[in-house]
């Protein structure tokens, strides 16, 4: 769908920990309804995607505020919209333009529903999903390093079973601990560990 084709505009005043509040306008910006409060749970977003006339071609406008906007234009986006974000620029712009007139610098959702009439050339369409991609790379990187971790322990496992088993027994089992780690990088050598005062090894430990 081109971003200037389409037969209703849904306006989507964000909110980060109230209820979001849409409002939807058709083409020409005659409002079909106003300041629906919903929250972005399953039932919520199927209630509301129940309230755009059945066929109607949908562009949904949003400002990118904060991480909230995300799951909104990944439900949408999977339902054929168009998904368009105001520049944080432009929105600085409309506040300040709003709040001489309005006395109100918030961008509500019937401006944001008739903000594709006001300024068609301005905005932006969504074409990813923002901060989604980064945590996928980072999730797929802590799962590298998870297992990293295992085989690193499984290793020095290996190695203090070589050593002696009266490690592991003392160290219940387990070189994850902070306990054996600083055990370990200093006292490895059984014949150090076996000169060390009891009082030193304490201190280690605690």
């Amino acid at each position: 769908m081109d971003e200037h084709d389409y037969d209703y505009i849904l306006g989507v005043d964000l909110a980060c920990n109230a209820a979001h509040v849409a409002t939807l306008a058709d083409a020409a910006g005659r409002l079909v309804w106003s300041n629906y409060r919903f929250r972005p749970s399953i039932a919520e977003l199927q209630a509301l995607w129940a309230k755009v006339p059945a066929r109607g071609r949908l562009q949904l406008v949003m400002e990118p505020t904060r991480n909230a906007w995300v799951p909104l234009a990944a439900w949408f986006r999977a339902r054929g919209v168009t998904v368009i974000l105001v520049p944080p620029e432009q929105s600085a712009d409309l506040r300040r333009y709003y709040q001489k007139h309005t006395k109100n610098d918030r961008l509500d959702s019937v401006l944001l529903a008739r903000l594709p009439l006001l300024h068609p050339d301005g905005l932006n369409q969504c074409q990813d999903l923002g901060p989604a991609d980064p945590l996928r790379r980072t999730v797929r990187r802590r799962a590298k390093l998870v297992q990293q971790r295992i085989t690193s322990l499984n290793r020095l496992t290996a190695l203090l079973e070589l050593l002696g088993p009266g490690y592991l027994e003392a160290l219940s089992g387990s070189l994850a601990s902070k306990t054996a780690q600083a055990v370990l990088s200093r006292y490895a050598d059984p014949r150090k560990l076996l000169r060390t005062a009891a009082s030193r090894l304490v201190q280690t430990v605690t």
